[in-house]
């Protein structure tokens, strides 16, 4: 039994830190490896992007694995997050050894962010250290192949879809060879996930499960998409983040390729993608448990999936988010506009001051 969730991959676990109410509409959500870390590459696409560390992840430099993973809301202010997943990680003993002290470590915490500035009503609530460590230790908190909650929760609280509310999403497979593969998205792209034609997701359209609505509901969509859109500050800058994860035994430069071609599942999902106002960023995980064919072409299968899952996932962000309306600004959900309204409290914490996440 799996949890069709990046959790598949035996050893990741995620957390979530929700902050919304009274101005806050943000959050953030860290992606903890396994001990001793996993392989972990980067492919940023988009025009605007907001990340740390990624340096690090170049398949040129001295850095083979992390240990977590942070994607935060907050734009470049949230990436504050991260240093609060690295002090806990310090904690640990987990890290780049520095010295002959097993204590002297420095944890090398790649992070992306999100725009979502403002999106509560006050433009100064934004994730930070605090936030960031009450994400890890809700990750570090979860039993092995925990289900992920999805929607508006961690960095997909303030995520908005084109005009849509978005989230999180995460999807899962396990391939022939016995290889499992996962994605986790935030879906906050400033594209349309919706076909204004039709009122299919298009991440549904290239997966052939299309379920058309009837014109009424749909011209009614629109109107309420029309309605909203025009009370709310136009979106100057948004990104899609990923994390795509596998348990094969991948080096640094083939991680590296399974990043970039999980971009083509932004792709099929989103229109237009990979704009001068995106931040679109991928990361790759891989935890190495399972030895990959010899053969040069057995990657090909992970890279497919790898970008199958991103577009999954990213329907799954879309469906699973409910409705946003406050000082901020008005988005409505597809749950609201079409049907099967997204429940995104399952999983909800709000990361006070102490860093500790309650109610999750």
């Amino acid at each position: 039994m799996t949890a069709d969730a990046l959790t598949d991959v035996a050893g990741l676990r995620v957390g979530h830190a929700t902050r919304r109410g009274g101005g806050w509409l943000t959050g953030t959500t860290v992606v903890l490896a396994p001990e001793g870390g996993a392989v972990a590459a980067v492919d940023v696409r988009g025009g605007g992007p907001g990340t740390k560390e990624t340096d690090a992840l170049d398949p040129r430099n001295v850095v083979q694995k992390v240990d977590a993973v942070v994607l935060t809301g907050g734009s470049a202010y949230g990436l504050d997050a991260a240093s609060g997943v690295m002090a806990w990680l310090e904690e640990q003993g987990r890290g780049v050894p520095v010295g002959a002290d097993p204590a002297h470590v420095v944890p090398v915490v790649p992070a992306a962010c999100v725009f979502d500035l403002g999106r509560g009503g006050d433009f100064r609530a934004r994730p930070d250290a605090a936030t960031g460590r009450a994400a890890v230790e809700a990750a570090a908190a979860t039993v092995p192949g925990a289900p992920v909650p999805e929607g508006c929760v961690g960095a997909g609280t303030g995520a908005v879809a084109g005009r849509l509310k978005g989230g999180v999403g995460t999807a899962s497979t396990v391939l022939g060879s016995g290889v499992t593969v996962a994605a986790l998205v935030v879906a906050n792209p400033a594209g349309a996930v919706l076909d204004p034609g039709t009122g299919v997701l298009y991440g549904e359209l290239f997966e052939g499960r299309v379920e058309y609505p009837e014109e009424r509901v749909h011209a009614a969509a629109l109107r309420r998409l029309d309605e909203a859109a025009a009370g709310n500050a136009p979106t100057p800058l948004n990104t899609t983040l990923a994390v795509v994860a596998t348990d094969a035994d991948l080096s640094k430069a083939q991680a590296q390729k399974l990043a970039g071609t999980a971009h083509d599942g932004i792709a099929r999902a989103v229109r237009p993608v990979h704009l001068l106002h995106d931040g679109d960023t991928v990361f790759a995980l891989a935890t190495g448990a399972r030895p990959l064919d010899p053969h040069p072409l057995a990657l090909n299968g992970i890279l497919a999936a790898g970008a199958d899952l991103v577009t999954r996932a990213i329907v799954r962000a879309v469906r699973a988010a409910e409705s946003a309306a406050g000082p901020g600004g008005v988005w409505p959900s597809h749950g609201e506009l079409y049907g099967g309204q997204g429940n995104c409290t399952t999983g909800r914490g709000t990361a006070r001051p102490s860093g500790k996440l309650h109610g999750r």
